[in-house]
């Protein structure tokens, strides 16, 4: 294992966010850590990779700041670096969701440890439901079997779904997403909205694949690092979504080579040659098409962010 993958988020008030931001940034340089961080008043979501021990001294640098010493992290072995860029970003919430308001702090549904979880999955009772809130297309390339999906593109949208969830007011929910984060708020929100018998899985499909070796977790999960899918199940793994363009069996997701069109979506080697990295022969054709280069994932463009914003030299 030449590398590690850190997954976190703690919601805990920021005050001077920019501030946090530099000089959280400057230790990811130093320490040769990349990936995704995003800063808020609210806390710190992240996944970021490096050695093993460029990840300790990272996990070390946050614990021991009193705002985050509850964090707990998530670690994932690899091979190389899970990210080829740094970004550390200022932004409104830790994960956009619309629910601006909710703090999970305050409120938010009980902690369901992964041993528990499955129990559950294995004895579902009549009136417990199990409610997957990420989005469309992570849920399905992997989802808890019998899992409730909802069909949504982000998990902003979580709240338009309140009609469809009503039928299932007096029933026990237990929420679950990849890490955690989003069901701090989902959960909340469903309390808020009236429901009262509202549980969680404390991490998420990550850490019930790390306690639990996943089972009864169908497919792959979806994740936000180059890896794009995870194996979480050790178990009785299993492949459940199916090329695009040829319906064949495959949890390889790339983006249509049409950057207007840009449909995320399973696609397999072989289906990918069809039209050469996208989704119909409309989209191979666009005049702004992308050249297929095997993979199916593009870079993003940088939007004016400055990797290095904040960086000082000090000379010695």
């Amino acid at each position: 294992m030449k590398y590690q993958i850190l997954l976190y988020y703690c919601y805990s008030k920021i005050e001077k966010v920019e501030e946090y931001r530099e000089e959280h940034h400057l230790f990811c340089i130093e320490n040769e850590i990349k990936g995704r961080i995003i800063v808020s008043h609210e806390g710190l979501n992240g996944t970021v990779s490096g050695t093993p021990e460029a990840c300790e001294e990272y996990m070390k640098y946050v614990k021991e700041d009193g705002r985050f010493d509850h964090v707990e992290f998530k670690i994932a072995p690899s091979n190389q670096h899970a990210f080829a860029k740094l970004h550390v970003r200022v932004k409104p919430e830790i994960v956009h969701s619309s629910l601006q308001h909710i703090d999970p702090n305050e409120q938010t549904g009980n902690y369901v440890e992964p041993s528990e979880f499955k129990e559950i999955l294995k004895n579902q009772p009549e009136d417990t439901i199990i409610l997957d809130v990420r989005s469309d297309y992570e849920h399905g390339v992997g989802k808890f079997k019998n899992a409730l999906t909802l069909d949504i593109e982000n998990f902003r949208d979580f709240p338009s779904k309140l009609g469809e969830l009503e039928q299932y007011k007096k029933k026990k929910i237990v929420t679950y997403c990849t890490g955690g984060i989003k069901c701090e708020k989902a959960s909340a929100y469903l309390l808020e909205q009236g429901f009262e018998n509202v549980h969680q899985l404390h991490g998420g499909i990550i850490k019930y694949g790390i306690e639990e070796q996943g089972e009864g977790f169908e497919g792959k999960c979806y994740v936000f690092d180059s890896r794009v899918v995870a194996e979480v199940n050790t178990v009785d793994p299993s492949i459940v979504s199916r090329c695009y363009i040829t319906g064949e069996p495959s949890d390889r997701m790339v983006n249509c080579a049409n950057p207007v069109c840009n449909r995320h979506m399973p696609m397999s080697e072989e289906g990918a040659k069809v039209f050469k990295g996208c989704c119909s022969e409309e989209c191979m054709k666009h005049p702004e098409v992308r050249e297929y280069d095997g993979t199916g994932v593009y870079g993003k463009e940088m939007n004016g962010y400055n990797p290095y914003k904040g960086w000082k030299r000090i000379n010695t």
